[in-house]
């Protein structure tokens, strides 16, 4: 498996991953599937140098999930902070690609001008939690009871994590 940059032509990918964790409530406060044309946009508009989506294919090609890179905030202050979000497919979760991408994020931020990532993750997701404590991310607050998923009130973990 290898990561590289996405391009228009893994939107579709893209969109089928993210669509395929909205049922579970456990990675997306969407309710209802997006749409390739939905998320155009989100992939053409932005910066590549330094805020870039990258895909995971297998040799056969298959995308098996996605990591993005956002703006923290969206001012010019905050340029050296990201968020980051990571979506596998199913049938490759729990199979090391999350650990690659968070791997390859760190070594990354350097060349991206980013000093802190930022990993917004539902406090009753325990394996991204881990996941993301697992490579030094600590826990920077908590916003209680600020999304609302199947009539029950969740929390959101706020972690981070300073590049060194």
């Amino acid at each position: 498996m290898y990561i590289r940059d996405a391009q228009i032509t893994d939107l579709t990918a893209i969109v089928q991953i993210y669509n395929s964790t909205i049922s579970d409530r456990m990675a997306t406060a969407d309710t209802t599937p997006v749409t390739v044309e939905s998320r155009l946009p989100w992939l053409q508009n932005r910066d590549f140098r330094y805020r870039p989506v990258w895909v995971m294919e297998t040799t056969e090609k298959e995308t098996v999930g996605w990591l993005s890179f956002n703006h923290f905030y969206g001012r010019p202050a905050y340029h050296h902070t990201a968020e980051i979000s990571i979506y596998v497919a199913e049938n490759y979760r729990r199979c090391g690609i999350g650990s690659q991408f968070l791997e390859k994020a760190i070594a990354d931020c350097p060349q991206l001008e980013i000093k802190i990532l930022l990993g917004f993750i539902f406090a009753h997701n325990q394996p991204s939690l881990i996941l993301f404590k697992n490579y030094g991310f600590q826990s920077w607050g908590l916003l209680p009871q600020v999304a609302e998923l199947d009539n029950q009130e969740k929390d959101l973990e706020i972690l981070g994590l300073k590049i060194k």
